[in-house]
């Protein structure tokens, strides 16, 4: 019988008492109580039930929850006798860094003191135990938002402290999204602070702690050990390449087909589901999908982008956008379906993000936005070499989006596709002049810009756009000739009555004798001809006067564009 999909549900306790839909993820309790980890990160793409999962076992720890067998009846955990005895018997101390997205540490800092403030409150009721003399007391009433750094450097400590006082156990500390505030501060400039006000705490919580029972971090990503896990040598690290916890979160593909069946979907919709929403890789488990996107075509029956539509790409498109060129050649190979390798180290170092194309792609493939499809690793201190492809076809729209997004922030992109494909060498000048303005502009903005304008980070840019944009109806071919200089593009229609676009760039370069762009457009265009690009279109029945030949010379941010004349 079909279910009630509660989308954005993360409360387990609301899931279960509703009777809403859920996937039975309960068999995550039993294997992380077995592994007797004292410290575990476990990093996942958003929105992949990170936060449900700690909800799940908030509430089969917490003794608020005592009793409770309604939550677990029916639920794999609960088949099991000796986990019936542990349900409701740890304290738990759960806080989720979700919402800590602010543009100053100042700001940042007091919400993050705010939720601890807000866990203190809800076990006031343990000061009523005289067993807490007044000095305690006071300390436990000193955590506010307004707190100094080094009391809240402690306040987890000390709340694990009096929880083991008072119920005669060790505390389960549960922290969610534990990466985003860092994520913000990356981008708004207060990394160095954020990252010692977390370093505090959580070598505090998690290392310097006698009264800590377990703890489990979640996050998107695996931020590297000198940031803020250098004291904390007893940290089990389960990344999305790991086996451990592999179908704990994010859906099997068993479990989707269930779902579309008990759901009422027709038997045909699981391969368009497959192909937009499956292709993530934990471990060496294939085809888990993605929950999120799921349970939305479950509620609503319509193929989208739910997930890449949510919040959280911002982070990803300025990483691209304002890469070097190298990166948007790797990019255009991706979207045509290729795979790329890498050496890759999956503790992510920020300040390496905006000069390091290896820690991009570690930031992408934690994100979900590649899947991993094949890690060779070394017996020596080489790390290990990825081989990565976009994950599936949601995702590939969303790159898709946000590259042609780049171009339609000039205003003057949409106008330039159409002068091109009618062939008005003029218009096109008219309009590429502004969009040269506008977007060396844009790209150069950020926390890093670059000391020069580089015309090659704008024309691989300018190739992807055009994929973005025409993909559905040209097969998009593109070829480096020699280095970053040139770059070539053919635009072949898909139906042969439409026109053709041949593409050739060229950096003005007075070595090369040429005296103005003139002369470099000219020597794109002679390039073209004498490489024959239009020779397979001609043998597709292309007619010539239907093939448009483009010369782009650039000097800085001056572009000049010929077109070459079919006699």
């Amino acid at each position: 019988m079909a279910k009630t999909v509660s989308i954005g549900n993360q409360s387990f306790e609301k899931l279960r008492t509703e009777d809403c839909f859920y996937i039975d993820k309960t068999y995550f309790i039993k294997e992380w109580w077995e592994s007797k980890d004292e410290v575990t990160l476990i990093t996942r793409p958003r929105r992949f039930g990170k936060t449900l999962n700690l909800n799940m076992i908030e509430c089969f720890f917490s003794p608020k929850y005592e009793g409770r067998a309604d939550l677990f009846e029916g639920l794999s955990i609960w088949a099991d006798e000796a986990y019936r005895r542990l349900q409701g018997s740890y304290p738990v101390i759960f806080l989720s860094f979700a919402g800590i997205k602010y543009r100053d540490y100042d700001t940042a800092r007091k919400a993050m003191n705010g939720l601890i403030t807000n866990v203190y409150s809800l076990y006031r009721f343990i000061l009523e135990d005289k067993g807490f003399d007044e000095n305690e007391r006071t300390e436990f009433e000193s955590i506010s938002r307004e707190m100094g750094d080094e009391t809240a450097g402690m306040s987890l400590n000390r709340l694990c402290f009096f929880l083991e006082r008072y119920y005669g156990k060790k505390p389960l500390v549960l922290i969610d999204e534990y990466d985003t505030p860092m994520q913000e501060a990356w981008l708004n400039g207060y990394w160095d602070e954020i990252t010692a006000y977390i370093r505090t705490l959580f070598n505090n919580t998690f290392k310097t702690n006698p009264s800590l029972g377990r703890g489990i971090l979640t996050g998107i990503t695996r931020v590297s050990k000198e940031s803020i896990f250098s004291d904390l040598n007893n940290l089990e690290v389960i990344t999305v390449t790991s086996d451990k916890y592999a179908t704990a979160f994010g859906f099997t593909e068993d479990e989707v087909f269930d779902a579309l069946d008990a759901q009422g979907f027709e038997p045909g919709e699981k391969e368009q589901v497959k192909k937009w929403y499956d292709g993530f890789t934990f471990g060496n488990v294939t085809d888990i999908y993605n929950p999120w996107s799921v349970t939305n075509y479950l509620d609503k029956g319509i193929l989208d982008t739910y997930w890449v539509n949510t919040s959280g790409n911002g982070l990803i498109s300025r990483l691209v956008r304002e890469g070097e060129a190298e990166l948007k050649v790797d990019f255009e190979d991706l979207l045509r379906g290729k795979q790329l390798a890498a050496t890759i180290d999956e503790q992510i170092a920020f300040s390496q993000l905006g000069e390091n194309e290896e820690a991009i792609w570690s930031l992408l493939i934690a994100s979900g936005y590649l899947k991993v499809d094949h890690v060779d690793r070394f017996a020596d201190d080489r790390d290990a070499v990825f081989t990565f492809s976009i994950t599936n076809m949601e995702v590939k729209k969303m790159f898709r989006r946000m590259i042609a997004g780049w171009f339609r922030a000039s205003g003057s992109y949409n106008r330039f596709v159409k002068a091109m494909l009618k062939g008005d060498e003029y218009e096109m000048n008219v309009y590429m002049e502004r969009v040269c303005r506008d977007t060396f502009s844009f790209f150069d903005t950020g926390k890093s810009p670059s000391r020069r304008k580089e015309p090659e980070r704008f024309y691989h840019g300018f190739v992807l756009g055009l994929m973005a944009d025409q993909a559905w109806n040209y097969n998009i071919k593109s070829n480096r000739e020699s280095g970053f200089g040139r770059y070539d593009v053919v635009m072949e229609p898909k139906d042969p009555s439409h026109v053709a676009v041949i593409i050739e760039f060229k950096v003005f370069d007075e070595r090369r004798g040429e005296v103005s762009l003139s002369d470099t457009a000219d020597a794109a265009l002679a390039q073209i001809e004498d490489k024959e690009y239009e020779a397979d279109m001609l043998a597709r029945g292309i007619p010539a006067d239907r093939i448009y030949k483009y010369g782009f010379a650039f000097e800085g941010e001056i572009c000049l564009i010929k077109k070459r004349e079919q006699i």
